[in-house]
């Protein structure tokens, strides 16, 4: 078996399509020594306009954009591409690989070229499960840096390199080949077929994705149920008191934890203060020191005062 180790950089991408200019590959034995190794350099045929989510300037690539219009066509180089990820002796990966195979799937749409049809692995995902942790993305640059492997970011044939180091580094620490690898951690590939994409999954991910559903639930409940307590205590509130004409607002952590929050609204409420469940609209927010979020800046912007619980609470009993 062979390991293919590919990364897919374009000129401008939107949600209906992308336009790739370099299809980078590591092509190595089952030992992860590299057979071939290659930046295809590809004309997509139109500007580069690259941005970040709010339309800004985004990532800059590491070459001549003017260069590109020398390049062949993603059509001229259709043939290869297809031959090395449909490949059936070779196991197919790449880093956060799902936007790779998406971008595959608009420009075989866009050239009316036949669906791509493979299965493939994420080292981003993989990473995941070795470090047990699913509460972020790991990117490329970090894991490399950790690992201590040097690339040049975002030329695509130095970043299907970092992504084969990774993988091999893994499988070192292991002591396995790749694809035991991915068996040691359960993990079910990804595959790209008649322009439906499967994303990897693994056993561990799917356990956490529950846990992480059973602790909205439970949040979600706590939340419920202290937004009835609001409503009902209001009715208790003082007609005067130094709070009266002042509002206060909770974070969302705060309103969970449900003897605390309680408490701090009861006393709240006894010194005549309105409850908002609207941080724009609050006097007075009291969250954890450890909180962040556009609440909170939206706090901040008004120059609402801040408090922690314990600020709050010390607040509420001490004479101004």
């Amino acid at each position: 078996m062979k390991y293919l180790f590919f990364d897919i950089e374009c000129s401008v991408v939107s949600k209906k399509f992308a336009k790739i200019c370099a299809f980078g590959y590591c092509l190595t034995d089952e030992k992860f020594h590299i057979l071939e190794k290659e930046d295809l350099l590809i004309n997509p045929q139109g500007g580069f306009h690259l941005t970040d989510r709010q339309g800004k300037q985004g990532l800059v690539l590491p070459y001549k954009y003017d260069d590109f219009k020398k390049y062949p066509t993603f059509l001229d180089y259709a043939e290869k591409i297809y031959d090395l990820l449909q490949d059936e002796h070779t196991l197919v990966a790449g880093h956060a690989t799902m936007n790779d195979v998406k971008y595959l799937n608009f420009e075989s749409q866009r050239f009316k070229l036949p669906p791509f049809r493979f299965e493939f692995a994420d080292t981003q995902f993989v990473y995941m499960n070795y470090k047990k942790d699913f509460s972020r993305q790991f990117g490329l640059g970090s894991i490399a840096e950790e690992l201590g492997v040097e690339f040049v970011a975002h030329r695509a044939v130095d970043d299907a390199y970092a992504t084969m180091k990774i993988a091999e580094a893994m499988c070192a620490a292991e002591g396995l080949d790749f694809p035991a690898l991915l068996e040691k951690y359960r993990i079910t590939k990804g595959k790209i077929e008649n322009y439906e994409i499967t994303q990897n999954t693994s056993v561990a991910f799917t356990e956490y994705k529950k846990e992480q559903e059973r602790r909205r639930e439970e949040r979600d409940k706590r939340k419920a149920e202290f937004y009835i307590f609001a409503d009902r205590e209001k009715r208790k509130r003082a007609k005067d008191g130094r709070l009266k004409n002042k509002t206060v607002c909770f974070s969302h952590g705060l309103e969970t934890e449900l003897p605390l929050s309680k408490r701090l609204l009861s006393a709240a409420y006894a010194q005549g203060a309105t409850f908002t469940s609207h941080a724009e609209a609050c006097d007075l927010y009291v969250c954890f020191d450890n909180e962040s979020g556009p609440r909170l800046k939206s706090v901040q912007a008004r120059n609402a005062r801040i408090f922690t619980p314990e600020q709050f609470s010390q607040y509420l009993t001490t004479q101004e």
